[in-house]
């Protein structure tokens, strides 16, 4: 049952219990010898020195780690070297120095001439370092000698060493991109701030421009054209058949670290014209008025469910295959739950990846955080975004108004009403002591897939706290697995926010009521139930999900606020 608890947790305006996935610091090194990958990373244009004169040396040096990384470009080069942070430094510039004569050694064409040069042996180059105009004295422990704003002097090169400089551990787009659908990219960032970065987009603007093209480079980099900055841009119908490029610069404040240059692998492709979501934006232009939170519960359908052979050919056999493919329903997913400008997001069947490499990164974009928490022996669970700036989730005025918001996912089979009545007197329990442990008097919000009906005994013991022995759920499992009880609720009774709509899920085979957001009616009120969409729209495609809509499930969202 915990496993499928989110752990509820109490938002105030000045601090969050659980920490955002927006801090993606990563204790992995970052590799200056840029490839070509899966993702169309590709390294940035080939380094050149500041207009001062000065190269740029990285190096990453954190306490407690014994190595430490010196990283910087030389003859066209990258070179990246693993040190002991307690070694002296005279042996790292030795070890240049060596290097360079092992180098060019290797670029005599002439065995005579390298057979010669061995034996009357090579001049090395002078290689030492400054800090304050000093030079750093060799014996001195790496540590302390390659300090930030030291320079590095090879020969008559100068490099300015620039220490534990905010830096993009990983960097990705997505390989789907459509008009219409916000694209964001994911990163990993050290010794900086996301929202201290800068975002440039671009898009392409010749097929000359390809990695792969020949010709000028002026020319390639010329068939490019700047398209916008920020972490999200949106394409529009000019940018389909183009590929995006995007130049993000690290930083943490002022300071900047290396930028990292992703070219796109897809091309812009056209969407797929209204998706169900369209209508209902109309209502969520923008967040909720002062004093009221906009919730919104979603059952997103998971790719380890939507992939299956039973899902292609007898649970979904009317959508499209690609329709159901993760990178395409994840552009729907991302357009619909950014356009709700909602405070709470509670998700279930989230996919861990999607979790960690899109939704959590694309949300964070438009100022959501969020928690994950994964079912026992699943790939799958439930993840709750939460916005950054709230501030009436305890009140100002009475201190007493707090907000306890959970998220939940009940057993999904239709036998198992006994089963559900027992995980949700569970919950209930749990969600008792949290709040009295962790936020006493906090008002409850109780959003989820509780995969039960108006009529079951999980909305009963929910609308009325109460149970009793004899409702048919007991004996759902058949006369073997008969339990009865008489359940009490520990919390006061809620009220299903969104009332009873027709159905929250739809499929060839079903179709009928199963998400709920509860709350407690004598702490909050409902102002606004943003309208389902309407049947038409829903059967549109014959059922769901669809070509415009990413799941078979149906989003609920309403305001609320505080009863006066």
């Amino acid at each position: 049952m915990f496993s499928q608890l989110l752990a509820s947790f109490r938002l105030l305006s000045r601090c969050a219990v659980y920490p955002p996935p927006r801090t993606l610091l990563s204790s992995r090194t970052l590799l200056l010898s840029g490839t070509l990958s899966s993702s169309g990373t590709v390294p940035p244009p080939r380094p050149r020195p500041s207009p001062g004169g000065m190269w740029r040396a990285a190096v990453r040096c954190l306490p407690g780690e014994a190595k430490l990384t010196i990283s910087f470009v030389l003859d066209g080069s990258h070179k990246h070297m693993l040190r002991d942070q307690d070694e002296e430094l005279g042996r790292v510039l030795s070890r240049i120095a060596h290097s360079i004569a092992k180098g060019q050694g290797r670029a005599k064409k002439s065995k005579k001439n390298r057979a010669q040069e061995a034996a009357e042996g090579a001049e090395l180059t002078t290689v030492k370092l400054y800090h304050n105009g000093a030079e750093v004295p060799e014996e001195a422990p790496n540590v302390e000698a390659w300090q930030d704003g030291a320079e590095l002097h090879i020969g008559e090169l100068r490099y300015a060493v620039h220490r534990n400089a905010p830096t993009f551990t990983a960097a990705s787009l997505p390989a789907s991109l459509m008009a219409g659908f916000p694209v964001c990219p994911r990163v990993e960032l050290e010794f900086g701030q996301l929202e201290d970065c800068l975002f440039t987009w671009f898009k392409e603007t010749s097929s000359t421009s390809s990695p792969e093209a020949g010709g000028d480079p002026r020319a390639q980099e010329e068939a490019w054209a700047a398209a916008g900055s920020g972490r999200v841009y949106v394409p529009s119908a000019p940018d389909i058949g183009s590929r995006l490029k995007l130049l993000c610069v690290p930083q943490d404040g002022a300071r900047a670290g290396p930028p990292r240059q992703l070219v796109s692998t897809a091309r812009v492709e056209a969407g797929p014209g209204t998706c169900t979501c369209d209508n209902r934006h109309v209502y969520t232009p923008r967040e909720a008025g002062e004093g009221r939170a906009r919730v919104v519960s979603y059952n997103i359908l998971a790719d380890v469910y939507a992939q299956t052979e039973l899902s292609r050919t007898v649970l979904y056999p009317y959508c499209p295959p690609y329709a159901l493919t993760l990178d395409y329903r994840q552009n729907l997913l991302k357009k619909e739950l950014a356009g709700y400008h909602a405070h709470f997001l509670c998700l279930q069947e989230v996919d861990k990846g999607v979790f960690l490499d899109s939704l959590g990164p694309a949300l964070d974009a438009f100022g959501l955080d969020g928690v994950f928490r994964i079912k026992e022996k699943q790939h799958e669970g439930l993840a709750t975004f939460y916005r950054r700036v709230v501030s009436l989730f305890q009140d100002l005025v009475v201190a007493s108004r707090t907000l306890c918001v959970a998220n939940t996912h009940l057993y999904w089979h239709p036998k198992g009403g006994n089963v559900r009545l027992v995980q949700i007197s569970v919950a209930l329990a749990h969600l008792d002591h949290v709040i009295r442990s962790q936020a006493p008097g906090a008002a409850l919000i109780f959003c989820g897939d509780f995969n039960s009906s108006p009529n079951s005994g999980v909305y009963q013991l929910l609308s009325t706290s109460r149970v009793p022995a004899s409702h048919p759920d007991w004996i759902s499992g058949g006369p073997e697995e008969s339990c009865p009880l008489d359940l009490h609720s520990p919390l006061p009774s809620m009220l299903s926010a969104c009332g009873e709509p027709a159905y929250t899920n739809y499929v060839g085979g079903f179709h009928g009521v199963l998400d709920y957001i509860f709350l407690e009616p004598s702490r909050m009120e409902v102002d606004q139930v943003i309208p389902l969409p309407s049947h038409q729209e829903v059967t549109c495609h014959q059922a769901l999900p669809s070509v415009a809509h990413p799941s078979d499930h149906i989003a609920l969202v309403c305001d609320l606020s505080w009863r006066q």
